[in-house]
């Protein structure tokens, strides 16, 4: 395997391309495809970690002051 960054750089933008010229429902199916791979990812990523290790991340919300 070479290292052309040339031609990886041309290929990327053909890519890019490609995908800019998809219809907008085509690119939202995409983009629900995506999430759904990042979510059973992101689940068995949890499933394998101990549980106690395993933090709840905090809540930081703004609260308004009294007057």
């Amino acid at each position: 395997m070479t290292f052309d960054l040339k031609r990886m750089l041309e290929s990327k933008s053909a890519l890019r391309q490609k995908l800019a010229k998809r219809p907008l429902a085509e690119k939202l199916a995409m983009l629900d495809t995506l999430r759904e791979r990042a979510l059973a990812i992101r689940e068995a990523v949890e499933f394998t970690r101990p549980s106690a290790a395993r933090e709840t991340p905090a809540k930081y919300q703004a609260e308004r002051e009294k007057e």
